[in-house]
């Protein structure tokens, strides 16, 4: 199922302050700048139209949730809902994820990932690019603090299998852990616009969830 086209955006909105690029965000890292105060962090690999960054934001305002969407037009879509209610606790990220996990991110600053129905990368010889691959997870495991989480959902049977061989193989994270599948009462109950799509159309979500040791 191909992404259906997005709403127009409010033009008096200012995302000034929800929406950045790569280079736009705090060198060194700094969650003040950035957000206008220091909190708990979780960061979203993907967000798509942002379903997971609004709702978050809103159900846990004390804290602070970094979303990254390398599609530009999505992620100053995902802005735009963030901006709309005024969730300051929110931003935005237009780039790739790459950079701000290696370059940025300091050291055990991280409380939650979260990846959800990230690109499968069909073709084997593309497969280097997907986000469930050593080097980003042992990039997430160092910026993770102790205690953290990953979590990661996807519809590609094949890919949860292998990403759960290969976290086994080479990962510090423990499980995975069970995730258990909500019935949602409301419309935007779904974790993200991707995963209510898959289920009203009665297709399978693979779910994960991993912790960091405490010690």
């Amino acid at each position: 199922m191909g992404r259906r086209s997005l709403p127009k955006i409010d033009p008096t909105l200012d995302l000034s302050g929800y929406l950045k690029t790569v280079d736009e965000l705090p060198d060194p890292w700094d969650q003040e700048l950035l957000f206008g105060r220091t909190a708990t962090l979780e960061v979203e690999i993907g967000s798509g139209k942002g379903l997971f960054m609004r709702s978050a934001a809103e159900s846990h305002p004390e804290r602070n949730f970094l979303g990254i969407e390398i599609a530009r037009k999505y992620a100053r879509f995902s802005a735009a809902q963030l901006a709309k209610r005024e969730l300051t606790n929110g931003v935005m990220v237009a780039g790739d994820a790459a950079p701000v996990l290696h370059e940025l991110l300091p050291d055990a600053s991280v409380s939650a990932f979260h990846v959800y129905f990230p690109d499968p990368w069909w073709k084997a010889r593309h497969r280097k690019r997907r986000i469930m691959r050593p080097d980003i997870v042992h990039t997430m495991e160092k910026k993770v603090i102790p205690g953290g989480k990953l979590h990661f959902w996807t519809d590609v049977k094949e890919y949860y299998e292998s990403a759960l061989e290969m976290m086994a193989e080479v990962s510090k994270f423990e499980g995975p852990f069970d995730v258990e599948e909500q019935a949602p009462e409301h419309d935007l109950d779904y974790r993200t616009h991707f995963e209510r799509r898959m289920r009203q159309h009665g297709e399978a979500v693979y779910r994960a969830m991993f912790r960091m040791p405490e010690v």
